[in-house]
């Protein structure tokens, strides 16, 4: 019997291996075709890593949205944009180490853009005027029974 485990779990162990390191490689691909402003094929390698994010690095996992959010930043793909580049500030935040610090400054910049499209996310404006206060008296109904 350990004669099967042992190379069943040698082989498990290769594949998780190579899986992993292929998607660091798309990761690392994605990464070099955004650095060229080549952002149509950056986001078609985001778009296929989507859904193994998972399988990635906490840092990675980081790195992984900001340059996603960034790339449907600069296609203006804005909610995207905003989605991804939370995920990388709340991946960032929950393990440092992922972006670096001119990332995380231009991820502040643009996600304080991105704001101003959500009503009431951006920059405050002055307050309103106060809502009419409410009659302390009931409305009188004509034919309503007291």
């Amino acid at each position: 019997m350990r004669r099967i485990l042992a190379p069943c779990a040698m082989f498990a162990v290769t594949v998780g291996f190579y899986a992993c390191a292929t998607y660091s490689q798309d990761l690392n691909r994605g990464h070099r075709h955004f650095g060229a402003n080549e952002y149509e094929q950056a986001l078609a390698i985001w778009r296929v890593m989507e859904n193994d994010i998972d399988s990635l690095s906490p840092q990675d996992r980081a790195r992984y949205a900001y340059l996603r959010g960034m790339t449907d930043y600069r296609l203006s793909f804005r909610s995207d944009a905003r989605h991804w580049l939370a995920l990388a500030r709340a991946y960032d935040q929950a393990t440092p180490g992922g972006l670096e610090e001119p990332w995380k400054e231009r991820m502040k910049e643009a996600l304080k853009d991105l704001d101003n499209d959500v009503p009431g996310a951006g920059e405050s404006s002055p307050p309103s005027e106060p809502p009419p206060a409410a009659s302390a008296a009931a409305p009188v109904i004509p034919g309503a029974i007291r």
